[in-house]
């Protein structure tokens, strides 16, 4: 496949927790990721944000910049004369991507499927409730829930949520059954990783003439990845998501990708994010 990549750099924390994955697109380039994919144009990065405390809104922190953040992602993506590769960045991002691909379907691939809002995840960071946002949950905060115009940017028919493992009685869970999402577990992606994403992509496929993907590197195993933000103890290895990526990103309906939660600032090494550039490259070619 001769596809034709175009990087959007997004180098905000604004929804995080702390500062760090702002770092990520610079940490990314450096360690030769585009060295490493075919036919990519780096089109530069968007205006950035570090994280900081937002006592004016401590439930929702730093909204109106993570709203901008996003309006800036979704203009850059509309734009693009390629397939959109947006660097994270913190999860929000991926708002940004949602509204500038123009009404696709979601294979939202993280360690937690985001569906927490201002009044449910009381200490504020939007990461945690990028999905709720894009669903127009009850509780979202307004100025990021309109980012792509209409509200709701995505209907639950839209959504495949992918690789978490979470148990039945959590509150994310139960939102995702009660939505009707379409839910592939880790479980699942532990026993095939292949044949999850094939579940996972013609969902997808059969919601819309296009879909994005977000990957968050939280959803991989913490051993595998000490680049992750927050890395799950039991999450995916490499090579399955590397298996998921390649499998998605084949299907002649893929419109862009989202790369988020990537922290320099856990690295012991630069070095260490060569193993993430080997799976990235040989699951985008």
């Amino acid at each position: 496949m001769n596809r034709q990549w175009s990087l959007i750099g997004a180098p905000s924390s604004a929804g995080a927790h702390t500062p760090g994955v702002e770092q990520a697109p610079g940490a990314l380039r450096a360690a030769g990721l585009l060295r490493s994919l075919d036919g990519v144009t780096d089109l530069g990065d968007i205006p950035g944000f570090r994280w900081r405390p937002d006592p004016s809104r401590p439930t929702a922190q730093n909204a109106p910049t993570v709203a901008r953040v996003a309006r800036d992602v979704a203009a850059a993506v509309a734009a693009v004369p390629g397939t959109p590769l947006v660097l994270g960045g913190d999860c929000t991002v991926t708002l940004g991507l949602v509204a500038g691909a123009g009404a696709p379907a979601l294979v939202y691939v993280d360690g937690g499927p985001d569906l927490y809002t201002p009044q449910t995840r009381l200490n504020g960071n939007l990461d945690a409730m990028g999905l709720a946002h894009m669903l127009g949950l009850p509780g979202a905060a307004p100025e990021v829930a309109a980012v792509g115009g209409a509200t709701p940017m995505l209907t639950p028919d839209r959504v495949v949520v992918y690789g978490d493992d979470l148990p039945v009685g959590d509150p994310e869970r139960d939102l995702v059954d009660s939505l009707g999402l379409t839910y592939v577990p880790g479980s699942e992606v532990h026993a095939d990783a292949a044949a999850a994403a094939g579940r996972a992509r013609a969902a997808a496929e059969g919601a819309a003439d296009h879909f994005v993907v977000h990957f968050d590197v939280d959803v991989l195993a913490f051993g595998a990845a000490p680049f992750a933000d927050v890395p799950e103890p039991l999450g995916l290895s490499l090579d399955e998501a590397g298996t998921t990526l390649s499998i998605l990103a084949a299907s002649p309906r893929f419109a862009g990708l989202s790369i988020t939660e990537v922290n320099p600032d856990h690295l012991p090494e630069p070095t260490d994010l060569q193993p993430l550039i080997a799976m990235l490259a040989k699951a985008l070619q």
